[in-house]
């Protein structure tokens, strides 16, 4: 199988699993609704929506969110053509899946915000779940939809020191935000990058200084 299909079918892999989630979680909990993953407190699936940052985090404003959305997909546009590049120039194909997981995350948050709007009802917050194409139309336009947020791994609970600066005496939890499969996928390619890959990222010159480096370390482990 090429390269290129793998890598295409790793992205359709991830939006499917992701959605299919999210639509679950949509039509059968209400907000905040969840339950424990295999008993632990600590894993849970806990359903929040937010207006389309990653891990729960907003960004205001009905105009905040038409540019957060439209940004992002011209993000995803120029790194499809960006992977393009380096499936072409033959990079490794550890960089290409990197890349090839921050498009899919970011095409299974895009989705959310285009479509949810206008496919779902409101989530309500005490029972009851949305419902799929209401008859009075969706809660919101297109571009304006949330984004469906699940896994929650509040591991830590603690109270900081009353000595501790600025955030003495109040409590502490970690990890405290909320996220989905698309949330994990651009997480993940972003940390393969910055831990395998910043090399790629240096200028020609660095790079000439860096192989010049290891060339020269190389010569003296052999001497």
């Amino acid at each position: 199988m090429k390269r290129s299909s793998i890598l295409i079918f790793l992205i359709l892999f991830v939006v499917i699993v992701d959605q299919a989630l999210k639509v679950y979680i949509k039509l059968n909990y209400n907000l905040q609704g969840g339950f424990n993953i295999l008993g632990l407190d600590w894993a849970k699936i806990y359903f929040i929506e937010n207006d389309g940052m990653a891990f729960g985090l907003s960004f205001g404003g009905k105009l905040g969110k038409y540019m957060l959305s439209i940004f992002r997909i011209f993000l995803v546009g120029f790194l499809i053509y960006f992977l393009k590049l380096i499936i072409n120039s033959k990079e490794s194909f550890g960089l290409q899946i990197s890349f090839a997981l921050i498009i899919a995350g970011a095409l299974g948050n895009i989705i959310d915000s285009a479509f949810y709007g206008m496919i779902f009802s409101e989530s309500p917050y005490h029972s009851g779940a949305a419902t799929f194409l209401p008859e009075g139309g969706g809660y919101a336009g297109f571009l304006q939809g949330k984004v469906v947020d699940m896994f929650y791994f509040p591991m830590i609970r603690s109270t900081f020191p009353n000595w501790f600066p600025f955030w003495g005496g109040e409590q502490f939890l970690f990890f405290r935000p909320v996220f989905n499969v698309a949330d994990s996928a651009i997480s993940i390619g972003v940390a393969i990058i910055l831990i395998f890959y910043r090399s790629f990222f240096m200028s020609d010159k660095k790079k000439t200084e860096s192989e010049s480096a290891n060339t020269i370390v190389k010569q003296e482990d052999m001497s």
